[in-house]
């Protein structure tokens, strides 16, 4: 729980920080946790994770907010800056043996007052799939452990979908559902059908319609997070092998990819248009890849343990030029609107998250900046600034806006075009125009045709970085120890040889356009860097009127905006 603090120590927890727009406050009376308040014993247990939905109620009030802690499940109406939370009152309350929630996501296209779907992740791989008004369970998909027994690390409904949902687990596979399909009585046969650098894709084979409808392996070791692109047509994924790879859904082609300074990435987020993609894990780094031109563009540094959230404030990014406002891009005409699997989907349309495409590689818009947040287990929560002087780093521009540190990445360069680097190095002026070799062939849809075929291998959990190998694996244990583990043995060996291979991997990607070195990208420095928790911090979500936090200890925490306090007074005295 977030207290006033007293003293000057460094361990003193902050209640308010300040930024250029004014100051954020955090609201106790707003804190939603367990009914009884107490501090959860979290010692072993997985993440506590925040899902919200709006209703669309006529009241006025048609938030609700789900969230984890332990074996517990709860589903509130969320007041937010409005009114204080009434704890007593849970709409529904679960409570699961023999495993745990670790993560769930909202249906927003078929959320209503009277219902909504949730879909709810747990430790030993099952999926389920709840209705918390009506209290209704309808299904439970893996509930055998057939398709995957390890723990599941994200789920997510496909943007623009009613029926399909994507579920990544430890195991570094990820699968495709259709809700109206079972899942068998028998483990899945699946089809080699396409492959690619480190990912491989399946269907599978069965005479009648079953799920997964489709098996993603990626990368090496745990899947830890992914997200989709705002328009919903690329896909976002951030492995423990410590690369982000950045793939076409539909077409299941890989657009580019980008490797972690040392370590695991753990989570991964866009920005409200879609050109940026932010990833933070093991090494304590924020990283900011360019979607556009596929290399890395900045480090942020700031936290002094993992980062476990990275998250867009969409609405303090802002991008504006000296035409008329650009027109949000809705056109859905060449997607195909049909999927051979038996469920429609149509384009995620958000408008704050779908900016106009006015603005081509040639030109530049007066004024870019792009505010994200980053929450870590050193219980920290950072704010960041992403300006023209970072995104185009080639202009003559003024650095005095926010708290930049670019690091000789633009000013030691030498014209050297010719100079004949090596095939996989890093070029010293890093122009714009520099990608990954990708194919860009969006007719070959993975849903609508055939595959390739390619083979899967099994994955290990990776240790990466020498002088912290001991501490990675002891954190490791304690931070992911729900998933299902066969033998004892033979994930020693695996470990064993996997972690060699990644050492020599990544000796050989450090420097290169994949990892650029230290000094060879602006270095940023956080606007707000604040401890405000006990426990390390697992939930970042920012809202139109406020921005939410939660940590291991189960408290959900609300942070008012500048100038969003509706009235203190009234809202501290329904407190007591």
């Amino acid at each position: 729980m977030a207290a006033e603090g007293g003293g000057k120590e460094m361990n003193e927890i902050k209640t308010q920080f300040t930024t250029r727009e004014g100051v954020y406050k955090l609201l106790t009376h707003s804190e939603y946790s367990r009914p009884n308040r107490v501090p959860f014993n979290s010692q072993g247990s997985n993440p506590v994770k925040v899902s919200f939905v709006n209703v669309n109620d006529q009241s006025g009030n048609g938030d609700r907010i789900c969230f984890n802690v332990g074996r517990e499940l709860y589903f509130y109406i969320y007041k937010g800056v409005r009114k204080a939370a009434d704890l007593s009152k849970p709409i529904d309350k679960r409570i699961y043996k023999g495993t745990q929630p670790t993560c769930h996501d909202f249906n927003p296209l078929t959320a209503t007052a009277e219902s909504v779907s949730l879909l709810v992740g747990f430790s030993a791989g099952q999926v389920q799939l709840i209705d918390p008004i009506k209290k209704e369970t309808s299904k439970l998909f893996n509930e055998e452990r057939l398709i995957d027994k390890s723990r599941v690390t994200c789920v997510r409904w496909v943007p623009g979908s009613e029926s399909l949902f994507l579920v990544a687990h430890s195991s570094g596979s990820m699968y495709l559902y259709n809700v109206e399909n079972t899942c068998g009585t028998t483990a899945p046969h699946y089809q080699l059908l396409k492959q690619g650098e480190n990912y491989a894709v399946h269907t599978c084979k069965s005479k009648s319609a079953r799920n997964p409808l489709l098996r993603w392996t990626v990368g090496e070791g745990a899947l830890n997070e992914f997200a989709f692109s705002p328009d919903g047509k690329f896909l976002a994924c951030a492995s423990q092998d410590g690369f982000l790879r950045v793939f076409g859904f539909d077409a299941a082609e890989l657009h580019g990819k980008m490797k972690s300074y040392f370590g695991g990435l753990l989570c991964v987020c866009w920005s409200p248009d879609g050109r940026y993609i932010v990833a933070g894990g093991e090494d304590d780094l924020v990283t900011v890849w360019s979607f556009l031109d596929c290399r890395v563009i900045a480090r942020g540094h700031g936290h002094k343990s993992w980062v476990s959230v990275v998250a867009f404030d969409h609405c303090t990014t802002s991008v504006e030029d000296g035409d008329p406002p650009g027109e949000f891009s809705g056109s859905d005409e060449d997607f195909h609107e049909q999927i051979h699997f038996g469920a429609g989907r149509d384009r995620a349309n958000s408008s704050h998250s779908r900016l106009s495409k006015r603005n081509s590689t040639d030109s530049r818009p007066v004024s870019v900046t792009y505010r994200f947040g980053s929450v870590g287990q050193d219980t920290q929560l950072c704010l960041w600034d992403l300006t023209e002087d970072i995104l185009f780093p080639h202009l003559p521009l003024s650095r005095t806006r926010t708290h930049t540190n670019v690091m000789s990445a633009t000013n030691n360069v030498s014209n050297s075009s010719t100079s004949g680097n090596p095939p996989n190095s890093l070029p010293n002026t890093l122009p714009r125009s520099n990608s990954l070799p990708h194919s860009s062939n969006p007719g070959n849809s993975i849903i609508d045709s055939a595959f390739i075929a390619t083979s899967v291998s099994k994955f290990a959990t990776l240790s990466l970085h020498d002088s912290r190998k001991e501490r990675h694996e002891k954190d490791h244990k304690r931070n992911h120890s729900m998933g299902h583990i066969s033998s004892k043995s033979s994930d020693k060996l695996n470990q064993l040889s996997s972690s060699r291979t990644a050492k020599a991997d990544a000796a050989k990607t450090l420097g290169t356009m994949l990892c650029p070195r230290m000094e060879e990208v602006p270095l940023l420095e956080p606007l707000v860097c604040k401890k405000i928790a006990h426990e390390r911090l697992t939930v970042l979500i920012f809202l139109e009127d406020c921005l939410v936090t939660a940590c291991q200890e189960g408290f959900v925490c609300t942070w008012a905006r500048p100038g969003k306090v509706v009235s203190d007074r009234p809202l501290e005295d329904t407190v007591m």
